[in-house]
């Protein structure tokens, strides 16, 4: 007898999420703005971006904490995250990718518990690429 696969579940990594927005800007407007103060904010939280460092652990306002684990400027970054009110630690990479006058900034996020939890992130992830999306085209 075959097992349904649920949407999202890996064989690995429990469950995981994939987001990819192409804005028209270049690779290297859409990396600064990620890793601005503004940009921060918006993806992981209110946090100084010069605590924000390579193998350093991190905890915004907001309660979001984790680790860095990969940071490689103008290409991604790979960091464990975990919000204040979640049992289990996820892993998070943002990557920018550039291709035909634009960037695609892809958001891929695995080691979720559940299905719940993957659609809650799902919700997140889509709004944190829209206020990105319209933040970077009318500031950048």
């Amino acid at each position: 007898m075959e097992k349904t696969k649920i949407v999202g579940q890996t064989k690995d990594v429990g469950f995981q999420i994939g987001i990819r927005k192409s804005i028209p800007i270049s690779l290297d407007i859409a990396w600064d703005f990620l890793f601005s103060e503004e940009g921060l904010k918006i993806w992981l939280g209110k946090i100084n971006s010069n605590q924000f460092d390579l193998n350093e652990t991190y905890k915004t306002k907001e309660g979001v904490e984790g680790k860095v684990n990969v940071f490689k400027p103008n290409s991604h970054i790979r960091l464990t995250w975990m919000p204040k009110n979640w049992t289990n630690t996820s892993t998070l990479q943002i990557r920018v990718i550039e291709a035909k006058g634009k960037t695609t900034i892809s958001i891929h996020q695995e080691k979720l518990i559940d299905s719940n939890q993957r659609e809650e992130m799902k919700k997140y992830w889509d709004k944190v690429t829209e206020t990105l999306t319209k933040k970077i085209t009318t500031t950048c």
